[in-house]
Protein backbone atom coordinates (compact mmCIF):
# COMPACT_ATOMS: atom_id res chain seq x y z
CA UNK A 1 0.00 0.00 0.00
CA UNK A 2 1.35 3.40 -0.99
CA UNK A 3 0.86 6.05 1.66
CA UNK A 4 0.54 9.80 1.48
CA UNK A 5 3.39 11.35 3.46
CA UNK A 6 3.82 14.73 5.11
CA UNK A 7 7.25 16.33 5.47
CA UNK A 8 7.87 19.94 6.52
CA UNK A 9 4.14 20.64 6.36
CA UNK A 10 3.96 19.48 2.74
CA UNK A 11 2.08 16.50 1.34
CA UNK A 12 3.81 13.97 -0.88
CA UNK A 13 1.24 11.94 -2.80
CA UNK A 14 2.16 8.75 -4.70
CA UNK A 15 0.39 7.81 -7.92
CA UNK A 16 -1.46 4.95 -6.22
CA UNK A 17 -2.28 6.29 -2.73
CA UNK A 18 -4.32 4.30 -0.23
CA UNK A 19 -7.09 6.45 1.24
CA UNK A 20 -9.17 5.20 4.20
CA UNK A 21 -12.92 5.69 4.06
CA UNK A 22 -15.86 5.31 6.46
CA UNK A 23 -19.08 4.62 4.51
CA UNK A 24 -21.23 6.01 7.32
CA UNK A 25 -24.69 5.18 8.65
CA UNK A 26 -28.18 5.55 7.23
CA UNK A 27 -27.81 6.82 3.67
CA UNK A 28 -24.04 6.81 4.13
CA UNK A 29 -23.29 3.59 2.21
CA UNK A 30 -25.43 4.74 -0.73
CA UNK A 31 -23.86 8.18 -1.06
CA UNK A 32 -20.42 6.66 -0.54
CA UNK A 33 -20.96 4.08 -3.28
CA UNK A 34 -21.99 6.90 -5.63
CA UNK A 35 -19.06 9.08 -4.64
CA UNK A 36 -16.51 6.30 -5.03
CA UNK A 37 -17.81 5.42 -8.50
CA UNK A 38 -17.63 9.04 -9.67
CA UNK A 39 -14.20 9.68 -8.17
CA UNK A 40 -12.77 6.50 -9.68
CA UNK A 41 -14.21 7.42 -13.07
CA UNK A 42 -12.81 10.95 -12.89
CA UNK A 43 -9.34 9.77 -11.86
CA UNK A 44 -9.32 7.20 -14.66
CA UNK A 45 -10.43 9.73 -17.28
CA UNK A 46 -8.09 12.46 -16.04
CA UNK A 47 -4.93 10.35 -15.76
CA UNK A 48 -5.61 7.43 -18.14
CA UNK A 49 -4.68 4.77 -15.62
CA UNK A 50 -1.43 6.41 -14.50
CA UNK A 51 -3.02 7.34 -11.18
CA UNK A 52 -5.60 5.54 -9.05
CA UNK A 53 -6.84 5.50 -5.48
CA UNK A 54 -6.82 2.31 -3.43
CA UNK A 55 -9.74 2.58 -1.02
CA UNK A 56 -9.46 1.06 2.44
CA UNK A 57 -12.58 0.79 4.62
CA UNK A 58 -12.14 1.59 8.30
CA UNK A 59 -14.65 1.16 11.12
CA UNK A 60 -16.83 3.73 12.85
CA UNK A 61 -20.51 4.20 13.61
CA UNK A 62 -23.36 1.73 13.86
CA UNK A 63 -21.72 -0.97 11.74
CA UNK A 64 -18.62 -0.85 13.91
CA UNK A 65 -20.68 -0.94 17.12
CA UNK A 66 -22.57 -4.01 15.89
CA UNK A 67 -19.40 -5.82 14.82
CA UNK A 68 -17.05 -4.99 17.68
CA UNK A 69 -19.03 -3.11 20.31
CA UNK A 70 -16.95 0.00 19.63
CA UNK A 71 -18.41 3.08 17.95
CA UNK A 72 -14.97 4.49 17.19
CA UNK A 73 -12.11 1.96 17.52
CA UNK A 74 -8.62 3.17 18.34
CA UNK A 75 -7.40 1.39 15.20
CA UNK A 76 -9.50 3.77 13.10
CA UNK A 77 -7.89 6.82 14.68
CA UNK A 78 -4.42 5.30 14.25
CA UNK A 79 -5.09 4.50 10.59
CA UNK A 80 -6.22 8.05 9.80
CA UNK A 81 -3.08 9.44 11.44
CA UNK A 82 -0.94 6.99 9.48
CA UNK A 83 -2.54 7.58 6.07
CA UNK A 84 -3.12 11.33 6.66
CA UNK A 85 -6.09 11.80 4.29
CA UNK A 86 -9.48 10.12 4.81
CA UNK A 87 -13.11 10.56 3.79
CA UNK A 88 -16.35 9.66 5.56
CA UNK A 89 -20.08 9.55 5.17
CA UNK A 90 -22.53 10.74 7.87
CA UNK A 91 -22.34 9.01 11.25
CA UNK A 92 -25.03 8.37 13.85
CA UNK A 93 -24.63 10.04 17.24
CA UNK A 94 -24.79 7.24 19.84
CA UNK A 95 -27.79 7.36 22.18
CA UNK A 96 -27.06 7.28 25.91
CA UNK A 97 -23.74 7.65 27.70
CA UNK A 98 -20.21 7.54 26.35
CA UNK A 99 -19.37 9.33 23.11
CA UNK A 100 -21.45 12.47 22.61
CA UNK A 101 -20.75 12.77 18.90
CA UNK A 102 -18.51 10.68 16.69
CA UNK A 103 -17.83 13.68 14.47
CA UNK A 104 -16.76 15.86 17.39
CA UNK A 105 -14.67 13.03 18.83
CA UNK A 106 -12.82 12.56 15.55
CA UNK A 107 -12.11 16.28 15.28
CA UNK A 108 -10.91 16.67 18.85
CA UNK A 109 -8.90 13.43 19.12
CA UNK A 110 -7.06 14.08 15.86
CA UNK A 111 -6.85 17.83 16.61
CA UNK A 112 -8.49 18.73 13.30
CA UNK A 113 -8.78 22.35 14.31
CA UNK A 114 -10.13 23.74 11.02
CA UNK A 115 -13.62 22.88 9.84
CA UNK A 116 -13.51 24.04 6.23
CA UNK A 117 -16.85 24.72 4.55
CA UNK A 118 -16.93 26.18 1.00
CA UNK A 119 -20.37 27.46 0.06
CA UNK A 120 -21.33 28.29 -3.52
CA UNK A 121 -24.38 28.14 -5.74
CA UNK A 122 -24.86 25.75 -8.65
CA UNK A 123 -26.91 27.03 -11.56
CA UNK A 124 -30.17 25.10 -11.67
CA UNK A 125 -30.53 24.58 -7.91
CA UNK A 126 -33.58 26.28 -6.39
CA UNK A 127 -32.54 28.78 -3.72
CA UNK A 128 -34.65 30.88 -1.34
CA UNK A 129 -32.74 34.10 -2.06
CA UNK A 130 -32.92 36.29 -5.16
CA UNK A 131 -29.23 36.28 -6.05
CA UNK A 132 -27.64 33.05 -4.82
CA UNK A 133 -24.91 33.46 -7.43
CA UNK A 134 -23.40 36.18 -5.24
CA UNK A 135 -22.54 33.61 -2.57
CA UNK A 136 -19.07 32.18 -3.02
CA UNK A 137 -17.35 32.01 0.33
CA UNK A 138 -15.27 29.79 2.58
CA UNK A 139 -15.93 29.32 6.28
CA UNK A 140 -13.04 28.51 8.62
CA UNK A 141 -14.74 27.27 11.78
CA UNK A 142 -12.60 26.58 14.84
CA UNK A 143 -13.17 22.91 15.58
CA UNK A 144 -11.82 22.00 19.01
CA UNK A 145 -12.80 24.65 21.58
CA UNK A 146 -15.84 26.73 22.59
CA UNK A 147 -18.95 24.95 23.86
CA UNK A 148 -17.98 21.88 21.81
CA UNK A 149 -15.23 21.18 24.32
CA UNK A 150 -18.03 19.42 26.20
CA UNK A 151 -17.38 20.82 29.69
CA UNK A 152 -20.83 20.71 31.26
CA UNK A 153 -22.28 19.85 34.65
CA UNK A 154 -25.88 18.67 34.92
CA UNK A 155 -28.18 20.32 37.43
CA UNK A 156 -28.25 18.50 40.76
CA UNK A 157 -24.96 16.62 40.33
CA UNK A 158 -22.08 16.77 42.84
CA UNK A 159 -19.83 18.30 40.17
CA UNK A 160 -22.37 21.03 39.52
CA UNK A 161 -22.62 21.79 43.23
CA UNK A 162 -18.82 22.06 43.53
CA UNK A 163 -18.86 24.68 40.78
CA UNK A 164 -21.73 26.58 42.42
CA UNK A 165 -20.05 26.54 45.83
CA UNK A 166 -16.79 27.75 44.27
CA UNK A 167 -18.47 30.70 42.58
CA UNK A 168 -20.51 31.53 45.66
CA UNK A 169 -17.39 31.64 47.84
CA UNK A 170 -14.78 33.08 45.46
CA UNK A 171 -16.83 35.20 43.04
CA UNK A 172 -20.08 36.22 44.78
CA UNK A 173 -20.84 38.92 42.19
CA UNK A 174 -20.67 36.35 39.40
CA UNK A 175 -22.66 33.87 41.46
CA UNK A 176 -25.40 36.50 41.79
CA UNK A 177 -25.78 36.48 37.99
CA UNK A 178 -27.05 32.90 38.12
CA UNK A 179 -30.80 33.40 38.18
CA UNK A 180 -31.88 30.02 39.58
CA UNK A 181 -28.86 28.39 41.27
CA UNK A 182 -30.93 25.68 42.93
CA UNK A 183 -31.65 24.03 39.56
CA UNK A 184 -29.18 25.11 36.90
CA UNK A 185 -26.97 23.38 34.38
CA UNK A 186 -23.48 24.82 34.01
CA UNK A 187 -21.09 24.90 31.08
CA UNK A 188 -17.58 26.21 30.50
CA UNK A 189 -16.67 27.95 27.24
CA UNK A 190 -12.90 27.72 26.59
CA UNK A 191 -11.45 29.88 23.81
CA UNK A 192 -7.67 30.15 23.82
CA UNK A 193 -5.14 32.42 22.20
CA UNK A 194 -3.36 29.47 20.59
CA UNK A 195 -6.60 27.99 19.24
CA UNK A 196 -7.75 31.34 17.88
CA UNK A 197 -4.41 32.17 16.29
CA UNK A 198 -3.98 28.92 14.41
CA UNK A 199 -7.51 29.16 13.03
CA UNK A 200 -7.10 32.76 11.85
CA UNK A 201 -3.63 31.99 10.48
CA UNK A 202 -5.10 29.17 8.39
CA UNK A 203 -7.85 31.46 7.06
CA UNK A 204 -5.42 34.21 6.05
CA UNK A 205 -3.01 31.75 4.43
CA UNK A 206 -5.92 30.33 2.44
CA UNK A 207 -6.96 33.82 1.35
CA UNK A 208 -3.43 34.60 0.19
CA UNK A 209 -3.00 31.31 -1.68
CA UNK A 210 -6.39 31.52 -3.38
CA UNK A 211 -6.38 35.26 -4.11
CA UNK A 212 -9.32 36.02 -1.83
CA UNK A 213 -9.78 39.68 -0.92
CA UNK A 214 -11.41 39.66 2.52
CA UNK A 215 -11.19 37.71 5.78
CA UNK A 216 -14.02 38.42 8.22
CA UNK A 217 -13.77 37.49 11.90
CA UNK A 218 -17.24 36.56 13.16
CA UNK A 219 -17.76 36.69 16.93
CA UNK A 220 -20.08 37.74 19.75
CA UNK A 221 -17.44 39.81 21.50
CA UNK A 222 -19.82 42.59 22.47
CA UNK A 223 -21.31 40.22 25.08
CA UNK A 224 -18.63 37.57 25.74
CA UNK A 225 -15.68 39.92 25.89
CA UNK A 226 -13.02 37.54 27.20
CA UNK A 227 -13.81 34.58 24.94
CA UNK A 228 -15.46 35.79 21.72
CA UNK A 229 -14.00 39.26 22.11
CA UNK A 230 -10.57 37.78 22.75
CA UNK A 231 -10.92 35.70 19.56
CA UNK A 232 -11.41 38.95 17.64
CA UNK A 233 -8.49 40.71 19.30
CA UNK A 234 -6.12 37.76 18.96
CA UNK A 235 -7.13 37.48 15.31
CA UNK A 236 -6.26 41.11 14.64
CA UNK A 237 -3.01 40.80 16.62
CA UNK A 238 -1.93 37.83 14.53
CA UNK A 239 -2.90 39.44 11.22
CA UNK A 240 -0.99 42.63 12.00
CA UNK A 241 2.12 40.87 13.34
CA UNK A 242 2.55 37.85 11.05
CA UNK A 243 1.01 39.24 7.84
CA UNK A 244 1.75 42.96 8.15
CA UNK A 245 2.92 43.35 4.54
CA UNK A 246 -0.06 41.47 3.10
CA UNK A 247 -3.09 42.74 5.04
CA UNK A 248 -4.84 45.90 6.15
CA UNK A 249 -7.18 45.56 9.12
CA UNK A 250 -10.34 47.27 10.22
CA UNK A 251 -8.63 47.90 13.55
CA UNK A 252 -5.82 49.77 11.77
CA UNK A 253 -8.43 51.73 9.84
CA UNK A 254 -10.20 52.65 13.09
CA UNK A 255 -6.92 53.84 14.66
CA UNK A 256 -6.13 56.06 11.67
CA UNK A 257 -9.70 57.36 11.67
CA UNK A 258 -9.42 58.33 15.33
CA UNK A 259 -6.07 60.07 14.86
CA UNK A 260 -6.36 61.60 11.38
CA UNK A 261 -10.01 61.42 10.36
CA UNK A 262 -12.20 59.10 8.31
CA UNK A 263 -11.17 60.49 4.93
CA UNK A 264 -7.51 59.76 5.60
CA UNK A 265 -8.35 56.29 6.92
CA UNK A 266 -10.33 55.56 3.76
CA UNK A 267 -7.38 56.60 1.60
CA UNK A 268 -5.12 54.21 3.50
CA UNK A 269 -7.63 51.43 2.91
CA UNK A 270 -7.98 52.23 -0.81
CA UNK A 271 -4.21 52.24 -1.22
CA UNK A 272 -3.91 48.91 0.59
CA UNK A 273 -6.56 47.31 -1.63
CA UNK A 274 -4.91 48.75 -4.75
CA UNK A 275 -1.78 46.93 -3.64
CA UNK A 276 -3.77 43.69 -3.34
CA UNK A 277 -3.63 43.59 0.43
CA UNK A 278 -6.30 41.48 2.12
CA UNK A 279 -8.92 43.39 4.09
CA UNK A 280 -9.29 41.90 7.58
CA UNK A 281 -12.49 42.98 9.30
CA UNK A 282 -14.90 41.68 11.93
CA UNK A 283 -18.66 41.40 12.32
CA UNK A 284 -20.81 40.62 15.36
CA UNK A 285 -22.49 37.22 14.87
CA UNK A 286 -26.11 38.36 14.70
CA UNK A 287 -25.16 41.15 12.29
CA UNK A 288 -23.28 38.61 10.17
CA UNK A 289 -26.44 36.53 9.74
CA UNK A 290 -28.25 39.61 8.47
CA UNK A 291 -25.46 40.93 6.28
CA UNK A 292 -24.77 37.63 4.54
CA UNK A 293 -28.41 37.69 3.44
CA UNK A 294 -28.44 41.34 2.37
CA UNK A 295 -24.87 41.74 1.10
CA UNK A 296 -23.48 38.26 0.36
CA UNK A 297 -20.86 39.58 -2.06
CA UNK A 298 -19.16 41.37 0.86
CA UNK A 299 -18.11 38.02 2.35
CA UNK A 300 -15.20 36.05 1.02
CA UNK A 301 -13.44 34.09 3.80
CA UNK A 302 -15.05 33.85 7.24
CA UNK A 303 -13.11 32.85 10.36
CA UNK A 304 -15.27 32.08 13.36
CA UNK A 305 -15.47 30.43 16.72
CA UNK A 306 -16.89 26.91 16.87
CA UNK A 307 -20.57 27.43 17.66
CA UNK A 308 -20.94 30.51 15.46
CA UNK A 309 -19.33 28.64 12.59
CA UNK A 310 -21.72 25.74 13.06
CA UNK A 311 -24.74 28.02 12.85
CA UNK A 312 -23.40 30.10 9.97
CA UNK A 313 -22.26 27.25 7.75
CA UNK A 314 -25.66 25.57 7.69
CA UNK A 315 -27.58 28.84 7.44
CA UNK A 316 -25.54 30.09 4.49
CA UNK A 317 -25.74 26.67 2.83
CA UNK A 318 -29.52 27.02 2.98
CA UNK A 319 -29.22 30.15 0.83
CA UNK A 320 -27.76 28.09 -2.04
CA UNK A 321 -30.06 25.08 -1.79
CA UNK A 322 -29.21 23.33 1.48
CA UNK A 323 -26.54 21.19 3.09
CA UNK A 324 -27.29 18.39 0.62
CA UNK A 325 -25.01 20.22 -1.79
CA UNK A 326 -22.50 21.63 0.71
CA UNK A 327 -19.13 19.90 1.25
CA UNK A 328 -16.87 19.97 4.29
CA UNK A 329 -13.47 19.01 5.62
CA UNK A 330 -11.77 18.84 9.00
CA UNK A 331 -8.05 19.56 8.80
CA UNK A 332 -5.02 20.00 11.00
CA UNK A 333 -3.02 22.57 9.05
CA UNK A 334 0.17 21.59 10.91
CA UNK A 335 0.16 17.80 10.52
CA UNK A 336 -1.96 17.97 7.31
CA UNK A 337 -4.18 15.16 8.66
CA UNK A 338 -7.60 15.69 7.07
CA UNK A 339 -11.01 14.05 7.00
CA UNK A 340 -13.37 15.07 4.22
CA UNK A 341 -17.02 14.47 5.03
CA UNK A 342 -20.66 14.79 4.09
CA UNK A 343 -22.11 17.72 6.02
CA UNK A 344 -25.63 16.31 6.32
CA UNK A 345 -27.05 13.68 8.68
CA UNK A 346 -27.72 9.98 8.23
CA UNK A 347 -31.38 10.43 7.12
CA UNK A 348 -32.44 6.90 8.17
CA UNK A 349 -36.01 7.46 6.89
CA UNK A 350 -34.80 7.39 3.27
CA UNK A 351 -31.93 4.91 3.65
CA UNK A 352 -31.99 2.10 1.09
CA UNK A 353 -34.60 3.80 -1.11
CA UNK A 354 -32.23 5.01 -3.85
CA UNK A 355 -33.30 8.64 -3.43
CA UNK A 356 -30.40 10.14 -1.45
CA UNK A 357 -28.41 13.01 -2.93
CA UNK A 358 -24.66 12.19 -2.96
CA UNK A 359 -23.58 15.74 -3.84
CA UNK A 360 -22.34 16.77 -0.39
CA UNK A 361 -19.98 13.81 -0.10
CA UNK A 362 -19.06 14.05 -3.78
CA UNK A 363 -18.08 17.71 -3.44
CA UNK A 364 -16.13 16.81 -0.30
CA UNK A 365 -14.26 14.25 -2.42
CA UNK A 366 -13.64 16.99 -4.98
CA UNK A 367 -12.10 19.05 -2.15
CA UNK A 368 -10.01 16.03 -1.20
CA UNK A 369 -8.66 15.66 -4.72
CA UNK A 370 -7.66 19.33 -4.74
CA UNK A 371 -6.03 18.83 -1.34
CA UNK A 372 -3.80 16.03 -2.66
CA UNK A 373 -3.02 17.98 -5.83
CA UNK A 374 -5.14 16.00 -8.28
CA UNK A 375 -6.87 19.09 -9.61
CA UNK A 376 -7.61 17.71 -13.08
CA UNK A 377 -9.84 14.97 -11.64
CA UNK A 378 -11.43 17.45 -9.25
CA UNK A 379 -12.28 19.84 -12.08
CA UNK A 380 -13.76 16.98 -14.07
CA UNK A 381 -16.10 16.09 -11.17
CA UNK A 382 -17.14 19.68 -10.59
CA UNK A 383 -17.78 20.32 -14.27
CA UNK A 384 -19.85 17.13 -14.66
CA UNK A 385 -21.94 17.88 -11.56
CA UNK A 386 -22.61 21.44 -12.73
CA UNK A 387 -23.64 20.15 -16.15
CA UNK A 388 -25.94 17.50 -14.67
CA UNK A 389 -27.70 20.00 -12.42
CA UNK A 390 -28.02 22.58 -15.19
CA UNK A 391 -29.62 19.90 -17.37
CA UNK A 392 -32.20 19.46 -14.56
CA UNK A 393 -31.33 15.85 -13.84
CA UNK A 394 -31.88 16.05 -10.09
CA UNK A 395 -32.38 13.94 -6.99
CA UNK A 396 -35.62 14.44 -5.07
CA UNK A 397 -34.30 17.08 -2.64
CA UNK A 398 -32.96 19.24 -5.46
CA UNK A 399 -35.88 18.68 -7.84
CA UNK A 400 -38.54 19.76 -5.35
CA UNK A 401 -38.76 23.41 -6.48
CA UNK A 402 -37.30 23.16 -9.98
CA UNK A 403 -39.89 23.25 -12.81
CA UNK A 404 -39.57 20.50 -15.41
CA UNK A 405 -36.83 18.72 -13.49
CA UNK A 406 -36.22 15.07 -14.32
CA UNK A 407 -36.30 13.20 -11.03
CA UNK A 408 -33.45 10.74 -10.63
CA UNK A 409 -32.53 8.17 -8.03
CA UNK A 410 -29.08 8.03 -6.48
CA UNK A 411 -27.76 5.44 -8.94
CA UNK A 412 -29.18 7.15 -12.04
CA UNK A 413 -27.84 10.53 -10.85
CA UNK A 414 -24.43 8.93 -10.40
CA UNK A 415 -24.49 7.42 -13.88
CA UNK A 416 -25.52 10.76 -15.40
CA UNK A 417 -22.61 12.59 -13.72
CA UNK A 418 -20.14 9.99 -14.99
CA UNK A 419 -21.60 10.24 -18.49
CA UNK A 420 -21.28 14.03 -18.35
CA UNK A 421 -17.53 13.69 -17.87
CA UNK A 422 -17.21 12.75 -21.55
Amino acid sequence: MQKIKCENNQLFVPDQPTIPFIPGDGIGPEVWEATQAIVDAAVQKAYHGQKAITWMEIAAGEKSAQNSGEWLPQATLDTIREYIVAIKGPLTTPVGGGIRSLNVTLRKTLDLFVCLRPIRWFEGVAAPVREPQLIDLIIFRENTEDLYAGIEYAAGTPENQIMLDFFKEKFPKDFAKIRFPENVGLGVKPISKQGSERLVRAAINYAIKNHRKTVTLVHKGNIMKFTEGAFRNWGYDLAESEFSSMVFTKRQWETIKKEEGEAVADEYKKEALRNNKIWINDVITDAAFQQVLLYPADFDVIASTNLNGDYLSDAIAAQVGGIGIAPGANINMDTQVAIFEATHGTAPAIAGKDIANPSSLLLSAEMMLIYIGWTEAAEMILSALKKTIKQKFLTADLALYVPNAELMGTKAFTEKIIKNMD
